[in-house]
């Protein structure tokens, strides 16, 4: 990879890693369009495993406020839908399948829109840990289905509660991705200069993430999920 194209990954990491300190979410839809511009070829896995480090490091800071009943329903639901989000990623042509999910983010963000505040019980949790574990694995964007769960939470929760069920997820999904070898060791090789921009990013979201209230969160947590469905039907 030349190493402008580095550098332009690695500025792009740090933002994204900055945003998702910050709010709970974005990375992967900060970072996908770039990635996916000048190395297509990492895709997911990149992705999957740059916000691991991240993630784990937002749900130890934010670790007071986890929502552990929701984590463990969502994680549950992602670890049996995971090998599906492999055989879509084996099956499925890439462009329909942006198409299919940003269409149902967008619809599920008008939904929003119109439905009262609500408190998420097991239903909601089970159904969008099953759609993160297909998309976030075949796609490697997996946040809108959770930041619509959590979007009446506080900011705290919200954050703590995705990253650690990202987390989880990753693992899994990494680990599916390398058992059925639709994954590489050379697609992970290009992350371990990019560490030092996820920690930069990290570090300076410590400056933001108070700041946050509820009402702002939810409007982040809507243009997020807004954004990155369109970006899905779009094909970016």
């Amino acid at each position: 990879m030349p190493d402008t194209a580095l550098v332009v990954i690695a500025l792009t990491v740090a933002t994204g890693a900055f945003v998702q300190g910050t709010s709970g979410l974005g990375f992967a839809l900060i970072v996908a369009p770039v990635v996916g511009l000048l190395a297509p070829d990492l895709l997911p896995v990149f992705l999957l495993a740059a916000m691991i480090p991240l993630n784990a490091y937002v749900l130890w800071r934010e670790r007071h406020a986890l929502d552990l009943s929701g984590t463990g329903w969502i994680t549950a639901a992602r670890i049996v839908a995971t090998p599906g989000g492999v055989l879509v990623l084996a099956l499925v042509p890439e462009s329909f399948l942006g198409v299919l999910v940003g269409a149902a983010t967008v619809a599920a963000v008008v939904a929003s829109l119109l439905s009262p505040s609500f408190t998420p019980g097991v239903g909601a949790y089970l159904a969008a840990g099953a759609i993160t574990g297909i998309t976030e694995t075949a796609t490697g964007v997996g946040g809108p289905p959770l930041a619509l769960v959590y979007q009446h939470r506080p900011p705290a929760e919200l954050r703590a509660t995705v990253a650690a069920c990202f987390l989880g997820g990753e693992i899994v999904s990494l680990g599916l991705l390398f058992g059925t070898r639709q994954a590489h060791l050379d697609q992970l090789l290009p992350l371990l200069p990019m560490l030092p921009a996820v920690a930069l990013g990290a570090a300076l979201s410590v400056i933001t993430h108070r700041r946050l209230d509820a009402a702002r969160m939810r409007i982040v947590v809507l243009v997020f999920a807004l954004v990155s469905g369109t970006a899905l039907m779009v094909g970016l």
